[in-house]
């Protein structure tokens, strides 16, 4: 079943790009937080949207907000992306698609790749906003407008 607008969104665990569990009780309900769902590390749209989130990760830091990414890459893929791209933030590994699952993200051109999905959470927890496209750019200043207005 998927989150909706107004849900609060449920404890879960993950794989950090270091390797080590992360896990959402430590930001959920206490910060706002840009969690977004892409396809794959290293493609030409992912690249070009963790970027813009990276260009912008200022502008996220001063609205109080922490911004996540998730796709199915391995933890050492995340590694390396992160690195060539210097991303600030951290990369979640949902190998199993068990966040893809919980958060309801669809798959994307006819149910062949994975979605490409942005989820605004409030400092207490709940589905502000949900941004679904195929363009990942778009992602970036969807949730910055969005994190201002809750402000």
């Amino acid at each position: 079943m998927a989150l909706k607008v107004g849900d609060t969104v449920p404890h879960f665990t993950a794989i950090s790009l270091d390797g080590s569990a992360f896990d959402s009780k430590d930001l959920l309900g206490k910060k706002p937080i840009v969690l977004y769902f892409y396809p794959k590390d290293n493609t030409p749209g992912c690249t070009a949207q963790a970027c813009g989130f990276r260009d912008q990760y200022e502008e996220f830091k001063e609205l109080g907000a922490e911004v996540i990414g998730v796709s199915a890459d391995s933890p050492k893929s995340h590694q390396k992306f992160s690195k060539q791209y210097q991303l600030p933030f951290v990369l979640l590994s949902d190998t199993t698609n068990q966040l893809r699952k919980l958060f309801g993200v669809p798959n994307d051109l006819f149910g062949l790749l994975p979605g490409r999905a942005t989820y605004v959470i409030d400092g207490e927890g709940k589905v502000q906003m949900i941004f679904d496209s195929v363009f990942g750019v778009a992602h970036i200043g969807k949730a910055l407008n969005y994190l201002k207005k809750l402000r």
